[in-house]
């Protein structure tokens, strides 16, 4: 499609459209390669300590921006005016991360015979982030900062519902310093903007956070090419709460566990799995920390959940609780806005949907379990395998069940999922790779390996 189209943003607390933005075309794809590709050549070969320098230099500007990346963000994805400081937070730190990554980004010398054998850690060149609505701004950073620090260049194509700050990232970068054409946003629609990211021959890598849906049709665009590729998609986390656990701090914890942002998380712990002799007390202590959950405002600083994103996924996660579910809900706004309260559905087959896809919203299912055997037997009953935790006062129960839940991030006793210091992705269909932690630079990369004989 080469014809111009425009993309509607809307403040999902209101419904009310807040901004146009002009859609990208594959036109305008293949004309941002081209820049990108030149202006990745001069930044490839600028010195390390300079491209250091200069992503250092994008950290503080956006720290200097804090508070109007937040509000942007409340504005055009519904998130709670503390979670959007976090994330624009959040970039800032992995920018500052990454700079830190550049002059250590090394090879190795290998023991060899008749001479001297090195490898050289080189970029690969353009690479396309494609970012989701649920964190539109530090997933995005999960890419660009360590694809830039690493030499690249980087076109990232924000969701279509969510391009606002992206575009305003972009802006900083410049102020910053950062070279014309190194970091471009391209907003519009996947099956043309996103489409013409995967599919370009000048475009290297493609990193993908969304649907395993969507994550699979790009896989095998990106097969197609030997492109390649990394994939952070769905997920089905397990809450796990052993009778041994402190059950008053798990019961605590439980609700912005899968109610922060609105449930939109990957690593959302919707499949609450309770051994049976706690489970009781546990629910007891639950209902009302759901209940008291406050709902509203987004922009309001005691707000601990907003709206869903939008019409199609409210209407999503209606599907998935009937009225007449039974289980605990708590309450949300009426009127105009996409809202849902937070809900806790109990009575249902283990493998119910709800219980086993992926609702992306603000409702979890609390099932019981046994022992050490049938808790990880649930938990693993998902085609799933991101995220999930553990709670228990024994360690050695801990490293058990951790050994045996297939996800890429477990935590015990608490509901931590997500560090830019530490790796994460998931096992299964949660996807393909690894982003963040020490190694975020290398996925960026290109080993060559180099023998110097020495023989005379």
């Amino acid at each position: 499609m080469s014809t111009a189209y425009e993309l509607q943003v809307l403040n999902p607390a209101t419904a009310e459209v807040i901004a146009t933005v002009q859609g990208a075309t594959a036109a305008d794809v293949d004309a941002a390669v081209g820049r990108a590709r030149s202006a990745q050549r001069d930044w490839a070969a600028a010195a390390p300590a300079d491209r250091a320098r200069l992503l250092r230099r994008f950290a503080a500007t956006v720290d200097e921006h804090i508070e109007e990346l937040a509000r942007l963000e409340v504005r055009e994805a519904g998130h709670t005016i503390g979670n959007a400081r976090w994330e624009a937070g959040n970039v800032r730190d992995l920018l500052d991360f990454s700079a830190g990554g550049v002059e250590r980004l090394s090879g190795r010398q290998i023991p060899v015979a008749g001479g001297l054998d090195i490898t050289i850690l080189e970029p690969l060149g353009v690479i396309g982030v494609i970012a989701p609505w649920n964190f539109p701004m530090p997933i995005a950073a999960w890419g660009v900062a360590p694809a830039l620090a690493a030499g690249n260049a980087v076109i990232l194509k924000p969701a279509e519902t969510t391009p606002l700050t992206a575009l305003r990232l972009a802006e900083l970068a410049l102020e910053a310093g950062l070279p014309e054409g190194l970091f471009q946003v391209l907003p519009g629609a996947g099956t043309i903007a996103g489409d013409a990211l995967v599919e370009h021959p000048g475009v290297a890598k493609i990193v993908f956070t969304g649907s395993t849906r969507v994550g699979k049709q790009i896989m095998a665009k990106c097969a197609d090419r030997v492109k390649r590729v990394t994939l952070e998609l769905g997920g089905k986390s397990p809450n796990i709460i052993f009778a041994d656990a402190d059950i008053e701090a798990a019961a605590a914890a439980t609700p912005m566990s899968f109610l922060d942002n609105s449930g939109q998380d990957c690593c959302a712990r919707t499949r609450i799995l309770v051994q049976r002799t706690a489970y009781d007390r546990f629910m007891e202590l639950l209902a009302p920390a759901i209940e008291e959950v406050v709902v509203g405002d987004p922009a309001d600083e005691k707000t601990q959940m907003g709206p869903l994103i939008s019409r199609a996924q409210l209407q999503r996660v209606r599907s998935y609780v009937p009225d007449s579910a039974p289980g605990i809900r708590g309450s949300a706004p009426e009127g105009p806005g996409f809202w849902f309260p937070p809900t806790v559905l109990t009575g249902l087959a283990a493998d119910a949907p709800a219980a086993v896809e992926e609702v992306f919203g603000p409702v979890a299912v609390v099932l019981p379990f046994e022992d050490e055997a049938d808790a990880v037997r649930l938990a693993n009953a998902t085609e799933y395998g991101l995220s999930g935790s553990i709670w228990t006062r024994d360690v050695g129960r801990a490293l058990r069940v951790s050994r045996g839940v297939a996800a890429g991030n477990l935590s015990v006793n608490s509901h931590s999922s997500v560090r830019y210091s530490t790796p994460f992705g998931g096992y299964r269909q949660s996807g393909l790779g690894r982003e963040l932690g020490p190694e975020a630079l290398t996925a960026f990369t290109e080993t060559k390996n180099v023998f110097i004989s020495t023989e005379a």
